[in-house]
């Protein structure tokens, strides 16, 4: 079974809690979720998200195993059931044989956002010749973006730090809610007709 948590966190701007954005965080290893190690991913997805977001959100996280059926099953869960706009997940992304889950993310989306995959390896070549590895996608559900993202907590930062600018005005065009973010960590990019006013 998934290790699940959730979390309602809430921007600086408020004081009270809102859950119009939701985020699910899931975090896919073998060892970290039968115990052997502790999870990393999710740490420092939520830490960054926590620094980025001035937009109050709601996190859903999931710890689950590299099992194709699981990945699968917990990405329909948090974009189906959960209501999640933005999915996230860290590992098994590489190409060793139980790295899977470019293809269970793929198996469950309506549309492949390739720009993403492209931007992410992008990124992440300018640290490390190995990017090239990396299997990453990016993919539509519903109204839910799914994006893969690599393991390790100083890739995870450098990879959002590289795309997530493009990020809110994704979950605009296909129906989510109005993300902002504090400019001195990252300025979300919108057209200037999809900016509303200040």
């Amino acid at each position: 079974m998934p290790m699940r948590q959730t979390t309602v966190m809430q921007s600086t701007m408020t004081n009270e809690p809102s859950i119009g954005l939701r985020i699910g965080l899931v975090s896919i290893s073998d060892r970290a979720s039968s115990g052997v190690y502790e999870d990393k991913g999710i740490p420092a997805l939520q830490a960054w998200f926590a620094a980025a977001l001035t937009t109050p959100w709601q996190l859903e996280s999931r710890l689950i195993p590299d099992e194709r059926p699981v990945i699968e099953a917990t990405l329909i869960e948090l974009c189906d059931v959960a209501g999640c706009h933005l999915v996230l997940t860290t590992g098994g992304t590489g190409p060793a044989p139980r790295d899977v889950t470019p293809e269970a993310t793929l198996a469950v989306a309506d549309k492949v956002m390739p720009g993403f995959g492209e931007q992410m390896r992008a990124v992440s070549l300018k640290y490390v010749p190995t990017a090239i590895l990396s299997r990453q996608v990016g993919v539509i559900r519903g109204k839910s973006l799914i994006l893969n993202l690599p393991g390790q907590p100083k890739a995870i930062k450098e990879t959002l730090d590289g795309i997530f600018a493009a990020v809110p005005y994704c979950i605009d065009l296909i129906g989510g809610p109005y993300i902002e973010t504090h400019e001195d960590v990252l300025k979300a990019f919108r057209p200037k007709s999809a900016v509303k006013p200040g």
